[in-house]
């Protein structure tokens, strides 16, 4: 991966995170057009940069983060049960289903619920995230572990079923993200850095470790690292701007742009890929 390409990809990670386009499937889409080899390295630095849109939303929401006890029980309770069913069904459903034919089509039905939710499900006051409808929210999101779908489209329309305002819906969505995104990305990283030491079972386990400490020392030491931090900040600045954008946008205009554009590039690359289009030379 060069500097040019790790720049590509933050941005693309920092600009889709937060809007219902599917982080994931731009991402599967831009590695495949900048003909990236999906290696450990690269597995490794497409999880890592979400830490920074983590921060994004950290530093934007700083003062909401202060609340009580009651705030981060909602946030626990909505982040729940997609870390069940990532646990348990998450890497069945990447092996099967991480590839450029279902995001094209997980982006072109998402972009037709997009054009019309804000008909279906338009609230100008609401009463707030309670416990219950914190757990609908989850459940949401848990459709958000296909690719392409979309974690802040899904739990943004669960919050709008859930009586919600738009502007209110995207928010809990944000702050839903940082728990879920950080388990999500610390899981998967670990996951590279165990399988890149050789850990795959329990014995000998202290020299294991002590050899992914020496996997992840070499990283550290390693010219790969400064495209980490770069990617990191990247992803950080442009997310930031995405969120105070999105908000902006959102209660002016609601989600019909974001439809027509999720139905634009799903017809675009279903038909590249029925044409027998090799994406990596786009």
């Amino acid at each position: 991966m060069t500097i040019v390409q790790a720049i590509i990809i933050a941005i693309v990670e920092g600009l889709t995170e937060f809007l219902p386009i599917s982080s994931t499937g731009h991402m599967i889409i831009a590695e495949k057009v900048l003909g990236i080899t999906p290696d450990e390295f690269v597995k490794a630095f497409t999880v890592s940069i979400q830490f920074g849109a983590i921060l994004s939303v950290l530093v934007f929401y700083w003062r909401r983060f202060l609340q009580g006890a009651s705030f981060y029980a909602k946030l626990f309770i909505a982040f729940l049960p997609a870390a069940l069913v990532a646990l348990l069904f998450g890497d069945t459903i990447d092996a099967r289903l991480e590839n450029v034919t279902v995001v094209a089509i997980t982006l072109l039905l998402g972009g037709v619920v997009l054009l019309f939710i804000d008909k279906w499900m338009h609230h100008e006051e609401d009463n707030g995230v309670t416990p219950k409808r914190a757990f609908i929210i989850g459940l949401f999101q848990c459709i958000a572990l296909i690719p392409g779908v979309s974690r802040s489209a899904a739990t943004i329309i669960g919050g709008l079923s859930q009586g919600l305002t738009r502007k209110h819906a995207a928010e809990f969505s944000f702050f839903l993200a940082v728990p879920t995104m950080a388990a999500a990305a610390g899981y998967k990283l670990l996951k590279v850095v165990l399988a890149r030491a050789g850990i795959v079972d329990s014995d000998h386990i202290g020299v294991k470790m002590h050899k992914a400490h020496d996997v992840v020392r070499h990283a550290v030491h390693s010219s790969k690292f400064d495209l980490l931090v770069i990617g990191e900040v990247v992803a950080f600045i442009v997310a930031l701007l995405a969120i105070k954008f999105f908000i902006g946008f959102l209660n002016k205009h609601g989600f019909r742009l974001f439809g027509w554009y999720r139905i634009a590039l799903g017809l675009a690359l279903l038909v590249l890929l029925a044409l027998g289009v090799d994406l990596s030379v786009l």
